[in-house]
């Protein structure tokens, strides 16, 4: 890859508080309590992976890491910031977090690399040309360099999603969210991604994953989170939590998709 005096890396953070916090949070989608007194700390540069069936809430979890969703209880503080709903608040969390949908979410009608220099330009006053040559050594980053002109609908599945984790790295985020990245992919375009997903979790990215990709985890996570009808159930290593799971929940899960 071409190396880029421009290409961002997540700048260190300052005093020893966790990356993130997360204290007795407590979320309802009207008489659904679909997230009940979740706990949990992620220090810098931890890797989490987030599992759980359908319904359990481990997406709605990350979404209210950065106030795409309001938790309704308890405490959350991203960077040593907590968040609230004073849009002040939610404006410095969102610069510092970057996130990875399901679905790309990329504009259709500008190119790629429109894509990845609107935010940067429009939030962070960054000049179009060292935006640009941020942009361009990102694309080399997760390997399409080659599509800068193209629009998403030229694009792979893969590819597009390849394109949104460069977008969220362009606005130089310390904490990368990630909400089942691979979930809308064809089979043969999910290792393209998990591979570049890979590579920036050995550059020491605090990472919060949803997943059901357990090759990812045993790769790459610290730990993993296994959650059921809101709560965390248990919590381990890759390696103690497939192989010593102690609560039945967690075992009868990861049989299914462990396949054993």
């Amino acid at each position: 890859m071409t190396a880029s005096p421009s290409q961002p890396s997540a700048p260190p953070r300052s005093g020893t508080s966790p990356a993130v916090l997360i204290e007795n949070v407590q979320k309802w989608f009207g008489d659904f309590h679909v997230l009940r007194d979740i706990s949990l700390t992620v220090q810098e540069g931890e890797k989490i992976v987030i599992c759980g069936p359908s319904g359990s809430g481990k997406s709605t979890l990350i979404r209210c890491l950065n106030g795409l969703e309001r938790h309704d209880g308890g405490r959350i503080v991203v960077d040593g910031t907590e968040l609230t709903r004073d849009l002040r608040t939610l404006d410095k969390i969102r610069s510092e977090v970057g996130m990875v949908f399901q679905s790309f979410n990329l504009f259709p009608h500008l190119s790629v690399m429109d894509n990845l220099c609107l935010a940067p330009q429009w939030v962070r006053g960054v000049r179009k040309a060292t935006a640009e040559a941020t942009a361009l050594a990102l694309l080399d980053r997760v390997r399409i360099a080659d599509q800068a002109r193209k629009f998403p609908s030229q694009l792979s599945g893969g590819q597009q999603q390849r394109v949104a984790i460069a977008r969220a790295l362009a606005m130089n985020p310390r904490i990368m969210l990630f909400d089942e990245p691979t979930s809308a992919l064809d089979p043969e375009m999910v290792k393209e991604v998990l591979d570049v997903m890979i590579e920036l979790a050995g550059q020491g990215m605090t990472m919060l994953v949803v997943t059901h990709e357990m090759g990812f985890a045993r790769a790459v996570a610290d730990r993993v989170v296994f959650m059921d009808h809101g709560e965390i159930v248990e919590s381990g290593s890759p390696d103690v939590l497939f192989t010593a799971a102690r609560h039945e929940r967690t075992r009868a899960f990861l049989s299914q998709i462990l396949g054993h």
